[in-house]
């Protein structure tokens, strides 16, 4: 009897053996993950109620008529039609696209500067002086600064005009001038914000390595050459973040251009938030109010999606 070889192809294969069932977590692990979600819940809750909800109600009231005295009326997109048609509101608009470009870029700058200036040959005790007052009208209300600015930049008995009379340098209208106004708002609004991002720099200059400095100043590399060939670039991710959060503040703003000119001379100083303000506890329009907020909301997730796009050519990661 001849023994024949089965091939492999045909020879039945043994039955693979059955995946092991999954390990059940265990009791400490449930524990954890129960510690993990408490720890959560707070900032949950709080993005849900005092986020999420009130976009998701701004929405809805746009769409209405309501006075709060009178029960609410759909309107449709007839809020949204009387924005576009508004001349008060388009012009608040581009008085808020100025006033972030301008401000922005000149918190950017200012703040960038000291760093480098700080970040330089220096006491470490003259150091933390300077970053302690550079930080410090951050944490002052916008309100009571705007206060005491309104004064000093008064044209008929304000300190700014008294110390450019001493120079011969007739008064400024700083708050009664289409164009000298917004500047005002710029200035004071710049010299509240900019520490923030003078801080981001300095904690971002501090992570940059010591060796690559040390090797350009090696290859000949100094002063401003160095800066805008490792620094800048180096600093471009720190850069973004300060951009960002600079951007969405400024389109926002409303304290300083309130305080100071009350959105005058005529509407020269007037913000979107102003007419969001004005439209809803002044005019009792809440429904025109929520379309401008949610065409503020629609503008500020334009400019920081630009921004993100725009990073993945200019933003370097180590």
């Amino acid at each position: 009897m001849t023994n024949t070889r089965i091939p492999d192809a045909v020879r039945p294969k043994p039955p693979a053996a059955a995946p092991a069932p999954p390990a059940r977590p265990s009791a400490r692990d449930r524990g954890g993950r129960l510690l993990a979600t408490l720890f959560l819940a707070p900032t949950i809750v709080g993005i849900v109620v005092f986020t999420v909800v009130p976009i998701v109600g701004s929405v809805v009231l746009s769409l209405f008529h309501w006075n709060v005295i009178d029960s609410p009326s759909f309107a449709g997109a007839a809020n949204y039609r009387e924005v576009f048609t508004d001349s008060t509101v388009l012009v608040s608009f581009r008085n808020t696209l100025v006033f972030m470009v301008f401000a922005v870029a000149l918190q950017l700058l200012i703040a960038l500067v000291l760093a480098l200036a700080v970040n330089g040959r220096m006491p470490v005790w003259l150091r933390s002086v300077f970053r302690s007052a550079f930080f410090f009208p951050l944490v002052l209300s916008a309100a009571s600064i705007s206060v005491v600015m309104k004064y000093l930049f008064n044209q008929d008995f304000g300190v700014v005009n008294w110390l450019l009379g001493l120079v011969g340098v007739a008064p400024v209208p700083w708050l009664t001038s289409e164009n000298a106004a917004m500047t005002t708002v710029i200035l004071v609004y710049v010299w509240q914000q900019f520490g923030f991002s003078f801080l981001l720099f300095v904690g971002g200059m501090n992570n940059i390595p010591k060796e690559i400095h040390e090797a350009a100043s090696l290859d000949g590399a100094t002063g401003l050459r160095k800066h805008l060939g490792i620094t800048l670039p180096l600093l471009s991710p720190t850069l973004l973040v300060a951009s960002v959060v600079g951007i969405i503040n400024a389109l926002q703003v409303f304290e300083q251009p309130y305080v100071l000119t009350n959105g005058g001379p005529g509407d020269a100083t007037r913000t979107a938030v102003m007419v969001i303000y004005e439209s809803a506890f002044e005019q009792l329009r809440f429904g025109e109010a929520s379309a401008v907020g949610v065409l503020l909301f629609v503008l500020i997730m334009a400019v920081t999606a630009l921004q993100f796009r725009l990073s993945r050519r200019f933003v370097h990661y180590q």
